[in-house]
């Protein structure tokens, strides 16, 4: 196993040691986060927790959960969530977020944002001076207003793109059925207020920017040819 698959496996099993038995549990999207679903269902296995329920952000945690036999719920039949585990495709030295390469944003911020203890595990390829650097910030938007909102978010300042499938014709479509504009800025220099302004577009669902929400990140890194965790709270 090469070391970048070994060093995403300690940093999910390093998120999965956080969770406590007779808790809700978020259960984020991304290749590291299933790690985490992956090493959450194993302890349960084992019994090393008890009494554990996840919330999905997506179908492609529903269904890990499912294959690791993590029992499932709804924001509906829960009042809090103790803890939410999800990876991120930037992060700044503030601890904010541009999230949603995989599309599920949307679902992911309402889980994240309601947990009493967000998680975030990354590589630290992943961490950045300022948003924006490496990545583009993604914008979900409802199907009717596509074109009225790309032309709002072009007036913002970003070059403005809708995002189309992989081995699919058309466009990606998220789990809630919506469309997503990539946006390129050649600067972020204030998330909070950006994430608000593409926010009150009417038209948008959600964005990517994850302001003031982490609480922990776990960077896994490859130092001298082995994975090591580290840690910033």
């Amino acid at each position: 196993m090469d070391a970048v698959t070994v060093m995403k496996q300690e940093v999910g099993k390093a998120a999965a040691a956080l969770v406590q038995s007779n808790s809700v549990v978020g259960l984020g999207t991304g290749s590291t986060t299933a790690y985490a679903i992956q090493y959450i269902g194993e302890r349960l296995a084992a019994g090393e927790l008890e009494n554990i329920v996840g919330i999905p952000t997506s179908f492609q945690a529903e269904v890990l959960a499912k294959q690791y036999q993590i029992p499932l719920t709804s924001l509906d039949a829960v009042e809090r969530i103790d803890i939410a585990i999800d990876g991120a495709d930037e992060v700044d030295p503030h601890k904010n977020l541009i999230k949603g390469g995989g599309a599920a944003h949307t679902r992911e911020k309402v889980v994240d944002a309601l947990a009493d203890q967000f998680v975030v595990v990354v590589d630290s390829g992943k961490l950045v001076d300022r948003l924006g650097s490496t990545f583009l910030l993604p914008v979900e938007v409802i199907p009717m207003a596509i074109t009225p909102v790309m032309r709002q978010l072009e007036q913002l300042g970003a070059k403005a793109e809708l995002r189309m499938g992989i081995k699919k014709a058309g466009p990606v479509v998220t789990d809630e059925g919506n469309l997503v504009v990539d946006l390129k800025f050649e600067h972020i220099d204030d998330p909070a207020s950006l994430e608000q302004k593409i926010n009150n577009i009417p038209g948008v669902l959600e964005n990517g920017l994850f302001v003031g929400v982490a609480d922990v990140i776990l960077v896994g890194e490859i130092i001298d040819g082995q994975p090591r965790v580290r840690e910033i709270s």
